[in-house]
């Protein structure tokens, strides 16, 4: 089950960043500049994102195995999609089809491991999950890189077919009986609204610095936007079955921890990305190379994450989850030794270390301490609400970038955009700090997580 759960998630956070290091590859070959490298990552991000929530009752109402299986065949079909475009605007369609195939395997393969497990060999099967994609998201550049110099930039896509394959094999034989939440609904009103209202707010975004704040378009797409975001969220008070359970965030570490989440991955999505693209267009490093700048990243969370996860549950997260991102935010900040005469030995080096520490620190125990605060019975919408704000996260950082870095990322954009990195890292720990808590108590004579605010009576909250 273990196994199943880190592929069938390995897919989706693995596409989510791989295509980080040949974005400059597709702006030769296929134009757009800027505006095209944004949409083609936000392209995934917005459909995933937005629909992830829907997956998280789709997959309570109709099953997680069956969701995984048609998630995996939608996901191949629309990687080809993508390795096929010819146009900027062929491939920004196959990543928004591709992120609603991704957004139905991460809700249903976590709630598997949340669903199997329990108490420390739950936080240590998540541990090993978080190693896993998480390092997927990570060693996403060095496999695009290498792809990229060696054989083209569309194969980029294709990366994902093995692992598709064999997910889909294990599922076959696993035999296992399938799940469903009893009563569980689809709103898909509730999908339409938050899609459209993330879509539009993001559009706005990224279009902003070509046709200005006064032009229509941009006016449009923002207000709208976060009018159909406000009417969702009100929706999600009155309907029976919400796609975002507003009573789970009465749950001290649910809500704490997505707080820190919104920014940590906020962070990370955008330092990704801007790093891959200086390193090629400001330092002229290959593809491979620059993939391969966050390989000690990913060497450390492969070594050290899963023992991090089962430290995190005996201590308790709350000391992981501060220290961790201000460890990364050390990180980011060494990056601002980068000079136009690029050594990346001495100016990237040291900074992609202490931030992958610091990444190793902070996954595990922020996953754990999230989904350790709802009971088991909700974990497929739980763990859809906390990917689903990861996503978001991502999505606005680098729908952001124009505004905050400027339309170039040259050497002077680059440092703007790892002080921004370091100070919402920062936020995220002190977010941590002032709202995870590490109580226990015991429930039916074993030890689990209890947060400060679990609420007598509420579907979402895990009771003693």
């Amino acid at each position: 089950m273990l196994t199943i759960a880190i592929l069938a998630s390995f897919v989706s956070f693995l596409d989510g960043t791989v295509v980080n290091v040949a974005l400059p590859a597709i702006d030769r070959e296929l134009g757009g500049g800027l505006a095209t490298q944004q949409w083609v990552v936000d392209g995934y991000l917005v459909t995933l994102g937005s629909l992830i929530l829907v997956a998280g009752s789709v997959s309570d109402a109709f099953g997680r195995i069956l969701v995984l299986r048609v998630g995996l065949i939608a996901f191949g079909v629309t990687s080809l999609l993508c390795a096929a475009a010819v146009t900027p605007e062929m491939l920004v369609v196959g990543r928004l089809l591709q992120g609603i195939a991704g957004a139905l395997l991460v809700p249903s393969s976590l709630a598997l491991l949340t669903s199997t497990f329990r108490d420390a060999a739950q936080a240590r099967a998540i541990g090993i999950w978080t190693a896993a994609t998480t390092g997927a998201m990570v060693a996403g550049p060095v496999l695009g890189g290498a792809f990229v110099d060696l054989l083209s930039w569309r194969l980029v896509f294709l990366i994902n077919v093995l692992p598709i394959a064999a997910t889909m094999v294990l599922l076959h034989r696993l035999g296992h009986v399938d799940h469903r939440t009893e009563g569980a609904r689809v709103h898909w009103l509730d999908a339409i609204l938050c899609a459209g209202g993330l879509g539009a707010f993001v559009f706005g975004l990224i279009e902003q610095p070509r046709l200005g704040w006064s032009d229509p378009l941009v006016l449009v797409a923002l207000i709208g936007g976060v009018a159909a975001f406000a009417i969702f969220l009100m929706r999600q008070r009155v309907v029976a079955s919400p796609l975002l359970p507003l009573a789970l965030f009465r749950v001290r570490n649910f809500w704490a921890g997505n707080i820190a989440t919104f920014f940590i991955y906020g962070a990370l999505s955008l330092n990704g990305f801007v790093l891959g693209i200086y390193l090629q267009q400001g330092a002229g490093l290959p593809a491979t190379l620059a993939g391969l700048a966050y390989l000690p990243t990913t060497v450390i969370m492969i070594a050290l994450s899963s023992r991090v996860g089962s430290l995190a549950g005996r201590w308790g997260p709350r000391a992981f989850m501060t220290v961790g991102p201000l460890v990364m935010a050390v990180g980011a900040l060494l990056l601002l030794f980068v000079r136009a005469d690029f050594d990346y030995g001495t100016q990237v080096l040291p900074g992609i270390l202490v931030f992958g520490i610091g990444l190793t620190l902070t996954v595990s125990p922020l996953t754990s301490a999230i989904l350790g605060s709802i009971r088991t019975e909700r974990s497929g919408i739980a763990s859809a609400v906390n990917n689903a704000v990861s996503r978001v996260a991502g999505l606005l950082a680098i729908a952001l970038i124009g505004v905050l870095v400027g339309s170039r990322l040259d050497l002077a954009a680059f440092d703007r955009g790892m002080i921004i990195t370091a100070v919402m890292l920062v936020v995220g720990g002190i977010t941590s700090f002032v709202g995870i808590r590490n109580r226990t108590t015991t429930v039916a004579g074993s030890e689990r997580p209890r947060t400060g605010a679990d609420v007598p009576g509420d579907p979402g909250t895990a009771h003693s």
